[in-house]
């Protein structure tokens, strides 16, 4: 290398590529900076860094105007999904508290489904289905990307207890094209976060799913899911991974007799509000590491669901969206690779990397200068028309930052008023004070920050309130000083919620960001000659308990009252406990019965008795052991509740086996859901009955010895049985007529009843009372 050469290297600005990623992620970037002199530096030299994920936090304390990383702090507030949707809803709920719920501005905001966060949310979710059966639940991890994890959910009781996962209303009627469900892809570029500057590239893809769309086919990922990841794996599809772009894609909209401009303006809309939604969270993160906002830009990929009434949804915003071409070159993946070079390109030259920019200031020339170098990207906020940022957003942002307020237009710098919210005004002498009854916040305000809040909660506009503040002090303070005393006095009553913009109305319904509690249901549990106060939920919780435990819930009259239950929302689903410990945590709603049920049997323990979790199919004059697969759903049963009805038998839950007569069950007459139920009283055993869901040989002879080993796992102590109790199970077993069935087969029906008919005609044994 000649001396020239090696100083031109020196001096040449670097770029730093980093994370996990392939060399297709950093393909355009290196590719478009090599053509401008740029050469590659490392983690310690860099003057522009492209990093796949985030970085680590020490490198956003060196980003400024000249030194650029391509991730903004807390971009999360928007990458994640549950932290998505929290921005979004936030964002909503501000707006249902300031104008309403049936407002035109909420109803922009009716563009993201309706998601739960598990596993602290899941009684939320429980009441969200039961009381809208129609809808559907898709289930999604919250920080994992192509795909991975992403399924249907065909009952939400089922979702994970545990963390980082996401419950999402299904969109379940989207647009198709020739038959398949579509997702957008679009490219949204914020460039900076304070001043805020958000800008939606015009090209992007239509990314199909590669089997034709079956709403009933919820378990097949090729026709619910539009990943190309997921997708490729389709062996079976002749275009297994298919783009169109979305030049191609407006067109055939067109042809389709569609609306592509409404469509279009909308995903516009959407895209702006995204990103406002997070600009807070965002600013905050950056004070904290240090970053600096002219230093930091974040690219993101938006998925959007269209439904068949061509109304655009949010799914998700990708970080470091992929730019390797995905499809096959016939399959749009030419244009895949000329929309992402471009894509780059584009984006290199608009955030200024391609020239000298070390202005620590961003103004109005600045910006300027920035829409001269938009390329394929088109202006969302600020928009080329400053003036149409006021009726368009100014009212979801309220209060824009200082720097965002000096690149507002006239126009829009008047439009922004507030007026006072749910504030007392507290005068004494001269002296003004604010109680803020929502938040419970009390300020004592100088002679400045009276002034401030008697022009702003009155209607005062900013630019007012700056005339008035500049008289105030004599010509002495400097414009900057004023605007700068201005914003840190209103900043704070504007985030606290003490003002409100001028225009919303004056409501007076309940706009509670949090889930209100449902009441507490209070009732008594009697069971073995004892009775327990009991609470739950009111709402599906109580409907499940009611529907199995009524025979339990009437009124009785007994002289032992025990330790009061509870059934509680907690942050990992449902609990149960008493006043004094827990019994089981971490119960989806399917699981409280059968915790309850547990807690009974538990609770029936007495000396030289053991205790059975067994059904009995009872009449009069018997009683048939009947040995169930823990978990059993109930539509299992089904097979099981017919024969009963068929032979006049009840079936119930739970027995006592007393060590001295072994021969006797003692049932303690816990029901089962839609099954016959009676009370029952003591009886020999006159057979046993195995059910599972496996395939079993029924002809099977089993000795008294292979009995005992179905029944030991029923046993409440299993691991501990005395002497005395393994002796009592073998007796119980010696010589009972036995069976085991599948009660997945589809002739269980048959084979139970031929079991049972005997059995039931037969001549009953010498029944013996306790």
């Amino acid at each position: 290398m000649s001396a020239n050469a090696s100083r031109q290297t020196d001096s040449s600005p670097r770029f730093w590529l980093s994370g996990k990623r392939h060399a297709e992620q950093d393909y355009f970037f290196r590719q478009t900076l090599e053509a401008k002199g740029w050469v590659e530096g490392d983690e310690s030299h860099w003057q522009a860094a492209w990093v796949t994920g985030m970085p680590p936090k020490s490198t956003f304390k060196v980003t400024s105007p000249s030194i650029k990383m391509n991730h903004i702090p807390g971009n999360a507030a928007l990458t994640v999904k549950s932290r998505l949707y929290n921005s979004l809803n936030t964002l909503r709920q501000r707006t249902q508290c300031h104008f309403g719920n049936d407002h035109p501005l909420t109803s922009r905001l009716n563009f993201f489904p309706r998601a739960y966060e598990m596993p602290y949310e899941y009684p939320a979710l429980i009441e969200d289905a039961v009381a809208n059966p129609e809808k559907r639940w898709i289930l999604k991890p919250t920080n994992a990307s192509k795909g991975k994890g992403i399924k249907v959910l065909k009952d939400p009781t089922d979702a994970p207890l545990s963390p980082n996962w996401l419950v999402q209303e299904y969109i379940a009627n989207p647009h198709t094209i020739r038959g398949h469900k579509y997702v957008l892809r679009l490219y949204m570029l914020i460039c900076s976060i304070d001043p805020v500057r958000i800008y939606l590239y015009d090209q992007g893809f239509a990314k199909l799913a590669s089997a034709p769309w079956d709403p009933a086919d919820v378990d097949n990922p090729f026709s619910q899911l539009t990943n190309p990841d997921i997708n490729a794996l389709n062996v079976e599809s002749e275009i297994p991974v298919e783009f169109i772009d979305l030049e191609r894609y407006q067109h055939w909209l067109l042809e389709q007799g569609h609306d592509a401009d409404t469509l279009f303006s909308q995903l516009r809309d959407l895209a702006a509000l995204t990103a406002l939604s997070g600009v807070d969270a965002m600013r905050a993160r950056s004070k904290e590491e240090g970053a600096d906002p002219l230093g930091c830009y974040e690219l993101i990929g938006l998925d959007c669901l269209v439904d068949d009434q061509l109304k655009p949804w949010i799914l998700e915003c990708n970080l470091s969206p992929s730019l390797g071409i995905c499809a096959q070159p016939e399959h749009g993946g030419i244009i895949e690779e000329e929309i992402k070079g471009d894509l780059v390109r584009d984006m290199i030259h608009l955030i200024g990397l391609d020239h000298s920019n070390t202005e620590a200031k961003f103004d109005a020339a600045a910006l300027a200068a920035e829409h001269q170098r938009l390329g394929g990207f088109v202006p969302l906020y600020p928009s080329l028309n400053n003036a149409q940022d006021c009726p368009d957003f100014l009212p979801f942002i309220g209060l824009p930052s200082l720097l965002d307020y000096r690149l507002t237009s006239p126009e829009s710098r008047r439009a922004i008023s507030f007026r006072a919210n749910g504030v007392s005004e507290l005068i004494e002498d001269d002296n003004l004070a604010l109680y803020h009854h929502a938040s419970g916040l009390y300020y004592q305000l100088n002679d400045s920050a009276a002034l401030i809040w008697l022009l702003a909660s009155e209607g005062e506009p900013i630019e007012s309130i700056l005339d008035h503040l500049q008289a105030a002090s004599d010509g002495c303070a400097s414009q900057d000083q004023l605007e700068n005393d201005l914003w840190s006095t209103l900043t704070p009553w504007w985030q606290n919620g003490l003002l409100a913009p001028n225009d919303s109305p004056v409501l007076t319904v309940d706009t509670q960001r949090s889930r209100e509690r449902p009441a507490t249901w209070h009732s008594k549990l009697a069971f073995d000659q004892r009775q327990w106060p009991i609470t739950a939920p009111i709402g599906p919780v109580v409907d499940r308990i009611v529907a199995v435990l009524s025979p339990l819930l009437a009124s009785v009259n007994v002289s032992t009252q025990g330790e009061p239950l509870h059934v509680l929302e907690s942050a990992n689903g449902y609990c149960l406990t008493t006043d004094s410990r827990v019994v089981s945590s971490r119960l989806h709603i399917n699981d409280i019965v059968p915790a309850i049920m547990r807690f009974c049997l538990t609770s029936a323990v007495q000396p030289d008795y053991l205790v059975l979790d067994i059904a009995l199919l009872s009449s009069a004059e018997r009683h048939i052991v009947c040995l169930l697969p823990k978990n059993t759903k109930p539509s299992l049963l089904a097979p099981l509740i017919a024969a009963a009805k068929q032979h006049g038998l009840t079936l119930s839950r739970g027995a006592r086996l007393a060590f001295t007569a072994p021969e006797i069950i003692e049932p303690l007459n816990l029901p089962l859901i839609d099954a016959p139920f009676a009370s029952t009283r003591p009886l020999r055993c006159d057979g046993i009955l195995q059910l599972n869901t496996i395939q079993a040989d029924g002809s099977q002879a089993l000795s008294s010895l292979g009995l005992l080993g179905w029944l030991l796992p029923y046993a409440q102590e299993q691991k501990n049985l005395s002497p005395s109790a393994l002796h009592a199970l073998r007796a119980l077993c010696y010589q009972r007529p036995c069976v085991q069935l599948d009660l997945s087969a589809p002739d269980v029906s048959h084979a139970l009843n031929q079991w049972l008919s005997p059995i039931v005609r037969s001549q009953p044994s010498q029944a013996a009372l306790l």
